[in-house]
């Protein structure tokens, strides 16, 4: 593990005693954009956390439909994984790197330790499972209630804020996929968009304004 990945360690977890655990127990590894991290229905036998890089979390249906639930960013990790990890269950979510992604992993077996041991690491726990319950929440808030066209900005926005570019590289149909609808209405959607001034479309890429 490098310096860098060292220094990600401190950042969301300030107790040296616990970055010394976490070097000692985990592993790294990785992803290159678009790899699977994790797949529906898979058993998890470590605990992933994010050193730099973003990883997206989606449900898929039977249809092949997804939807996207959340992004876990730099020093944070999968609430989903934590639980299904503790209670021996299967994933229910399906996730990708978004883009070239550095993960260290720590084995389950382990992260029982680290929770009986460090009473700060089930802070950090239990601080995962608010934010992550509250984008759930935001999720369920915005199919139930608001409109397309509002969900479809929210949505590049916050990529854009995410990726820390204006410019996002993203096909209509990826967009489709993400939001739960069909390509045709993404497409009439950004079109609109694109007349009012809020963004310009390119080749298989959107730039914010």
């Amino acid at each position: 593990m490098n310096t860098d990945s060292l220094n990600q360690i401190s950042e969301f977890q300030t107790s040296p005693k616990i970055k010394e655990k976490l070097i000692e127990y985990g592993f790294t590894k990785i992803f290159k954009t678009g790899e699977i991290i994790l797949n529906e229905n898979a058993y998890i036998k470590a605990i992933p956390i994010v050193m730099r890089g973003n990883i997206k979390v989606f449900r898929v249906d039977d249809d092949g439909r997804e939807i996207l639930l959340y992004y876990i960013n730099t020093g944070e990790s999968c609430i989903m994984s934590f639980l299904g990890g503790i209670h021996q269950d299967t994933s229910k979510v399906k996730a990708i790197a978004e883009d070239e992604t550095e993960i260290l992993f720590i084995p389950i077996q382990k992260v029982t330790e680290l929770i009986k041991e460090f009473p700060e690491w089930l802070d950090y726990i239990f601080k995962l499972y608010h934010k992550r319950f509250e984008e759930l929440l935001e999720v369920v808030n915005a199919v139930a209630f608001k409109k397309m066209d509002e969900r479809l900005l929210h949505f590049l926005k916050n990529k854009a804020l995410i990726t820390h570019t204006k410019t996002l590289n993203i096909t209509h149909e990826q967009l489709a996929n993400e939001l739960g609808t069909a390509r045709v209405v993404i497409s009439r959607l950004l079109k609109q968009m694109e007349t009012e001034g809020y963004i310009l479309l390119g080749r298989n890429k959107i730039t914010l304004l």
